[in-house]
């Protein structure tokens, strides 16, 4: 393995770059025309632009993917997490190329992938689980006929994904056709397949996983434990390693359910384990995921190991060095620093980061896709960057993570920063062994809109109501250059510098509004008005898809429909007119 082509972004693509140089791998990015001047791009060892801004147009477009491997020469493909690291027919066209898969096989991620065989084979190992269907079912009543078995509360769950996404908690019978539409609805926009199943939901557990690899001559290693509780729709927020408050018997039973999934997927690389952990102390499966994780730092701060390392290892054949399970030798806590804002119920925030002040001092780690001049236009995901503490003990991580937040700055964008430093104070959180009140519903449950924020952190501006979010397109035309066609690219920030660009006519602020624009750049997932309709300020008018998170639209005053300017499954850019006022 010598030219790695990183399918992926962000911070993730960053930190395999990294490890790349690390091993003297030469490392190849792609990038979207928004990410055109992204940290990935200008720290890889080339660069190739993947021509577009949606997601299907870039990080998901296997053919062009492949084609600039083919050009670039790479002789390996690593997904990172998210886009096409668990699509089974990427993994088969990579290794169709006669390229290296830096992950498992495509027939292991099709199994465990879809979370009806997991469960099967789950069950083949005598793993623990709670009760769920056989297979998908046809519809919400189906899923009602289950809750009328089992009880409530149940879970939708989408069969071909994972993240959250189309999953739906129902606590009440007459909630179920919603919610079955809803995580329906969710599933076929991020995984294209709608099918579901239903599981009896655990209240209140918590969210406990192992980081597992294995290697292509038998291995298999649990390399220790994470807790992945604080979280917000179904989305982690905040995570730490090793999970605290295990019996030595929880952890045997999640040690050794991980490693017989994994051998009896035939499971070659690394992933993860995940289960939920009730109040009583009961066990449940959850699923497997046949990627690196988000939050893989804290297993490696905790462990003393390097699993993207490991990976560019296993894909190359060679043997783990672990047998066993190692004995923690630090406990590490992340924060994921998404651009959402906390005080808005985490609605995702777009801009231009104008400044950053990262954390510095012994045990901080600071995993970023992000400098001074990237601009968030709401494409991709909400995540820019992670801080990772670490301290002997949890006490201490705990402490260093209050210092760190402290120094963390982050101006252009809302972000979760604020949150992240009550939480760090929150008894709930820090509470001593035996009393953690931490489970994965509890910003919903206990908190609710009342977040009780950082009041002297000042967050960066949402632009809501601008026409155009900056910097978020390319420039493109023919050059002849020594009698070679070439195609060049110039970003539209760079572009409107060298004076061929204009800035965006945001209007008279004071004006009335002459009806509603789209808050930021997503997909229109549902239009609720109809011309002619009477409106309210305050009322829903639309649905947007932005980040991976459905994001209501409000009208900002009365007035009655006239046109509306866009359809179910447009694509809109921050500002755009979604609805005119008659």
């Amino acid at each position: 393995m010598k030219k790695v082509l990183i399918a992926n972004r962000g911070e993730i693509a960053v930190r395999i770059i990294g490890a790349c140089a690390q091993e003297g791998i030469t490392s190849v990015a792609v990038y979207a025309d928004s990410d055109a001047q992204a940290l990935h791009t200008s720290l890889a060892n080339e660069a190739y632009a993947l021509e577009g801004n949606s997601p299907a147009e870039t990080y998901l477009n296997i053919e062009k993917i492949l084609k600039i491997a083919e050009r670039s020469g790479a002789d390996a493909v690593h997904p990172g997490y998210g886009f096409l690291a668990e699509n089974a027919d990427f993994a088969q066209a990579v290794m169709d190329a006669g390229l290296t898969w830096i992950g498992p096989k495509p027939e292991t991620i099709t199994a465990l992938g879809d979370k009806v065989k997991a469960r099967d084979i789950a069950l083949a190992v005598n793993a623990p689980l709670a009760p769920g269907t056989d297979g998908p079912v046809a519809g919400p009543d189906e899923a009602r006929a289950f809750a009328e078995e089992f009880g409530l509360p149940i879970v939708i769950k989408a069969a071909h994904g994972g993240g959250g996404r189309g999953m739906r908690v129902v606590r009440e019978m007459s909630e179920v056709p919603a919610a079955f539409e809803s995580a329906q609805r969710e599933a076929i926009g991020a995984f294209g397949n709608g099918e579901c199943f239903v599981e009896r939901f655990l209240d209140k557990p918590r969210h406990v996983e192992t980081q597992v690899a294995a290697d292509v001559h038998g291995g298999v290693v649990v390399l220790g434990t994470r807790d992945c509780s604080l979280q917000r729709r179904h989305q982690k927020l905040v995570e730490e390693a090793p999970a605290p408050f295990l019996s030595d018997d929880q952890i045997a039973t999640l040690k050794k359910a991980s490693e017989d999934i994994f051998r009896e997927a035939g499971y070659v690389g690394v992933g993860t384990c995940e289960f939920l952990i009730a109040n009583d102390g009961t066990i449940s499966f959850l699923e497997v995921n046949t990627r690196i994780q988000v939050e893989h730092p804290v297993t490696e701060e905790s462990a003393g190991v390097d699993l993207v390392r490991m990976q560019l290892d296993i894909a190359a054949g060679k043997p783990l060095h672990f047998t066993e399970m190692p004995e923690p030798k630090m406990h590490a806590i992340e924060f994921r620093i998404n651009a959402e804002d906390p005080g808005r119920g985490f609605l995702p925030s777009a801009g231009t980061i104008e400044a950053i002040n990262v954390p510095t001092g012994h045990g901080i780690r600071w995993d970023s896709g992000i400098r001074v001049g990237t601009v968030v236009d709401g494409s991709f995901d909400s995540m820019l960057a992670k801080l990772i503490v670490t301290g002997t003990t949890r006490e201490r991580a705990i402490r260093r993570a209050r210092f760190a937040l402290h120094q963390l700055e982050i101006n252009g964008v809302a972000t979760v920063v604020p949150f992240d430093r009550m939480i760090i104070n929150r008894p709930e959180f820090t509470a001593d062994e035996g009393e953690l009140g931490i489970y994965t519903t509890w910003i919903d449950t206990e908190l609710g809109e009342d977040l009780e924020i950082d009041p002297e952190y000042t967050q960066g501006l949402i632009p809501v109501g601008a026409t155009a979010v900056p910097g978020t397109s390319v420039t493109r035309f023919e050059l002849e250059i020594d009698g070679t066609p070439r195609r060049i690219g110039i970003p539209a920030a760079v572009f409107a510098a060298m004076g061929n660009g204009s800035t965006p006519d945001v209007g008279d602020e004071d004006a009335a509004p002459t009806g509603v624009q789209a808050p930021m750049g997503g997909v229109v997932l549902k239009v609720n008005v109809s011309a002619g309709d009477e409106v309210s300020a305050g009322d829903q008018v639309a649905m947007l898809e932005a980040m991976k998170t459905e994001v209501p639209v409000y009208a900002e005053a009365e007035g009655t429909v006239g046109e509306i300017a866009v359809q179910e499954g447009d694509r809109v850019t921050a500002g755009q007119s979604l609805i005119t006022f008659a």
